[in-house]
């Protein structure tokens, strides 16, 4: 494993912040941080500098729309498909993993 592994966190931060039509400070504000550093500090978890807590990470998946286990998904088709299953009913889940395991 010669090549440098990349934390999909920061990527999949500014996607969905970006996809909600909201700035870093705005993100910031709505998770309770203070006006005057919250812009800094979301600008910290998307360059990577600094990685939420899970409270914190929690909050933010909340406050984008998006599950926690999003930011960590390496492919886009990933991303997209969790965020597609994150809306469906635990009923509709389970007939989904019943098709997918028959054969």
């Amino acid at each position: 494993m010669s090549q440098k592994q990349i934390n999909p966190l920061p990527l999949r931060l500014k996607q969905a912040r970006k996809a909600m039509g909201i700035s870093q400070k705005q993100l910031g504000i709505q998770l309770g941080m203070e006006p005057g550093t919250a812009s800094a500090r979301m600008n910290h978890y998307e360059k990577g500098k600094h990685t939420p807590d899970y409270t914190t990470l929690k909050a933010i998946a909340d406050e984008l729309g998006v599950p926690v286990a999003y930011f960590f998904c390496e492919s886009e088709t990933t991303a997209q498909l969790l965020c597609l299953l994150e809306k469906m009913s635990e009923e509709e889940k389970i007939a989904l993993v019943d098709i997918i395991t028959k054969r």
